[in-house]
């Protein structure tokens, strides 16, 4: 599940003070990790520290980006398409980073109670054909039925996912199965990278906020949540000083067929686009968390959802297919109106 999410950076790079001369602002944009846009920015750094940490961090990234793709094939890497070709076949070796993405996306998976699913794969790729298809011949394209929906819901367990820490090896045992982190690599990728990163740092992945300190002495970052409805307006801005903040939504990665709109975050319990939030947004202090706990709260109902978010000292903000908001009772000290 690629997401090109719902944060946006919303006067980041803004100054105050009329007639006050403010630290620069530099920032990168890179277009090449995650299929999506990844933006750096820092305050008062000179041209070149910026360029050397913006070039480190964007390196890792795209380290990461090749691992966890399951899409394309890389000379010399084993990485997790490569996971998915030899399912049944046999153990494949792999980075370190392999393991320990998965290890926690096995623990994201217990942790929502089944609401994030790395291993469901089989199902999300019957989606991703539909949608590849609705966007490209949309007079041949039909849903998945329920038939193969269930059939693919057949080989989305963590019992056949083997990982061996010890010789490094990932090995699906049911050839049936495939992986699909997308709903936790961004901001696991983000929160790695914001370790290589000083004090002040903002990074956005594809919208999967990081900050890794106040902009400009106690002067937090602020951050846009963007509104489903589109326009130029915000549903809410947020100050960051030095937490992730990811949101998941409706309104990106979607498909329209027969006039109704299908999207790309699957509820592991129907098998289809879950329905009853338009977003939901997740401020904590791990940015892989945060990216597990954004999926998990839009298929959860809402009061399963604010007692996860408790139980893992997120904070966080749901918009209802009605319009309506609903917050944890911390949010608010984010809040930058």
């Amino acid at each position: 599940m690629k997401r090109w999410l719902a944060l946006m950076l919303a006067a980041a790079l803004l100054l105050s003070g009329c007639g006050i001369k403010q630290p620069e602002t530099r920032q990168a944009v890179y277009l090449d990790v995650f299929d999506t846009v990844t933006t750096l920015s820092a305050v008062g750094l000179s041209e070149r520290d910026f360029q050397q940490t913006a070039e480190k961090i964007h390196e890792t990234l795209l380290h990461y980006h090749r691992l966890f793709d399951i899409y394309n094939d890389y000379e010399g890497l084993n990485n997790l398409k490569t996971v998915n070709d030899n399912a049944g076949l046999s153990p494949v070796a792999v980075d370190e980073e392999i393991i320990r993405l998965l290890l926690d996306c096995r623990d994201y998976y217990d942790l929502t109670d089944h609401g994030v699913n790395a291993a469901m794969g089989s199902v999300l790729r019957l989606w991703q054909e539909t949608r590849t298809m609705a966007l490209d011949n949309p007079e041949k394209a039909a849903l998945p039925t329920d038939a193969a929906l269930r059939a693919a819901a057949e080989h989305c367990g963590w019992d056949t996912v083997r990982i061996d820490q010890a010789a490094s090896t990932v090995y699906l045992t049911d050839p049936e199965q495939s992986l699909d982190v997308g709903a936790i690599a961004k901001g696991w990728a983000a929160g790695k990278a914001a370790q290589l990163a000083p004090s002040g740092f903002l990074i956005s992945v594809g919208g999967n906020v990081c900050a890794t300190g106040p902009k400009d002495g106690d002067t937090p970052w602020v951050v846009g949540v963007a509104d489903p409805d589109g326009g130029e307006g915000y549903l809410r801005t947020l100050y960051d000083w030095d937490k992730a903040i990811v949101t998941s939504g409706d309104y990106q990665r979607y498909f329209e067929l027969d006039g109704v709109r299908y999207h790309h975050i699957i509820d592991p319990q129907t098998l289809y686009p879950a329905t009853r939030f338009r977003s939901v947004t997740v401020v904590c202090t791990d940015s892989g968390l945060a990216d597990a706990l954004s999926t998990a709260l839009f298929v959860l109902p809402l009061e399963e959802g604010k007692a996860l978010a408790e139980k893992t000292g997120a904070e966080a903000m749901w918009l209802d297919t009605q319009g309506n908001l609903s917050e944890t009772p911390g949010f608010s000290t984010y809040l930058a109106e």
